[in-house]
């Protein structure tokens, strides 16, 4: 899906790592395009708040298949502390 406009969240902008593994995955993307934009935010600040780069491809992974199965909000994180 390139050239494609994915959106961010309410405070945070669409990471482009994030945004290539979306763009790679049809059913992610589809449930990231229902979600609200509250919701994206807090997938995005679960991303961003890894402190280590395996770790934040880790989240990104596991995001992707928790959104092609349909979830809609990060499991078990107390939510953005930027909103």
């Amino acid at each position: 899906m390139t050239g494609s406009v994915l959106p961010g969240g309410v405070v945070h902008d669409l990471p482009d790592d994030l945004r290539s593994a979306l763009e790679a995955s049809d059913a992610a993307r589809e449930t990231w395009l229902d979600i609200t934009p509250l919701a994206r935010n807090e997938w995005i600040c679960w991303i961003e708040t890894a402190k280590k780069a395996e770790t934040r491809t880790k989240r990104i992974n596991w995001g992707c298949e928790n959104l092609e199965e349909g979830k809609r909000r990060p499991c078990c994180w107390p939510g953005c502390k930027h909103r």
